[in-house]
């Protein structure tokens, strides 16, 4: 075995050499096999040159084998990536971040989900938020800080020294402006490579459809039923993903209403709107300072997930928080058949 080893070393050794081929070189192994195997075959039992080259035919039988299905699955793979159809990597297209904008998101694009291809859907996204007050100001500050591209607000009130409590996004020096134009100079001071319109009106009937039409997701952060409703089906008709939050006093409730992909709508939940008398006023009833921001927050998380597809989204469930005895519960929710805004509507693919 020795000698046979140290013949075939000193045979690739002069083909490594005189640089002939691979396959010349294995040509040289098999013939130094074939002649040892010869040998065995001619040469007595117990001849001392049989004996020097392992003494046993079938050892080097063995070795041939073990060489040949070597041989045959190489050709085999060979053969089948010839008749493989060579795939095209699907191009790459760059999102032509900036240095800065890259460094900016560079804890979303190392998160999986996300990603480059998120960030970029993000930047790409429309957003209009209701309202620049409790549940708007902490919503639209993640909203910008996050990256979505275009930011669309509208609220008619205007900055007052009660707000800042809790409307963080407002500062003192901006008593007496418009929400909008406040949380713009915020937005923007924070975050310049989004785009921001402010609306300083009130949302009525008669501009909702031609203001939604131009996002692609709405946040509502407003304060009374008459708006969110009036939210609610605009958004049911336009087929446009809902964001719809609510506080009170120690309270927060949060929902995804989507019915254009089978969830309900805010009206198959809350199909009419509750006495007044149940239902007071943050200036009535007063509200934990803190608390618009964890909803307000919860509510750009739901965005982001919605635009990104990241994870799952509060659609078909009703998320209330207690911040007083700190509980959060999850109810399901589903669509009404019967419902005025949006039963019978068939769910897209």
């Amino acid at each position: 075995m020795i000698m046979v080893g140290a013949m075939a070393a000193a045979l690739w050794v002069i083909g490594t050499l005189m640089k002939a081929p691979y396959q010349a070189r294995w040509t040289m192994m098999a013939i130094l096999l074939l002649a040892v195997m010869i040998l065995h075959i001619v040469l007595p039992v117990g001849h001392p040159l049989r004996m020097a080259t392992g003494g046993d035919a079938r050892l080097w039988g063995l070795l041939i084998a073990f060489g040949f299905l070597i041989w045959g699955y190489r050709k085999m793979l060979g053969w089948l990536k010839t008749k493989a159809k060579p795939v095209t990597p699907a191009p790459v297209t760059s999102p032509r971040f900036s240095d800065t904008e890259l460094n900016r998101y560079a804890r979303h694009i190392v998160l999986r989900e996300i990603g480059g291809p998120g960030q970029k859907a993000l930047r790409d996204a429309r957003v209009l938020v209701i309202g620049a007050g409790g549940l708007g100001a902490p919503a639209l500050q993640y909203l910008a800080a996050s990256g979505v591209g275009t930011i669309g607000v509208i609220d008619d009130d205007l900055v007052e020294n009660a707000n800042l409590q809790r409307q963080v996004i407002h500062t003192d020096k901006n008593i007496g402006l418009p929400k909008v134009h406040s949380a713009e100079m915020a937005m923007v001071a924070q975050n310049p490579f989004v785009t921001v319109r402010p609306y300083h009106r009130r949302l009525t009937a008669e501009i909702a459809a031609d203001l939604f039409a131009d996002y692609d997701l709405v946040l509502d952060g407003s304060d009374n039923f008459a708006t969110r409703y009036l939210v609610n089906e605009t958004a049911v008709a336009q087929g446009i993903p809902l964001i719809a939050a609510a506080l009170t006093q120690w309270e927060g409730q949060i929902s995804l209403y989507d019915p254009a992909h089978g969830t309900p709508c805010y009206a198959c939940v809350f199909p009419k709107a509750p006495d007044a008398a149940l239902v007071p006023s943050c200036a009535e009833a007063g509200v934990l300072g803190p608390l618009p921001g964890v909803i307000g927050a919860m509510m750009a998380v739901e965005a982001i997930k919605v635009i990104t597809q990241a994870g799952d989204p509060l659609a078909g469930r009703l998320l209330i928080y207690d911040a007083l005895y700190a509980q959060t519960r999850s109810i399901a929710i589903r669509q009404r058949t019967d419902c005025a805004v949006c039963g019978g509507r068939v769910a897209q693919p």
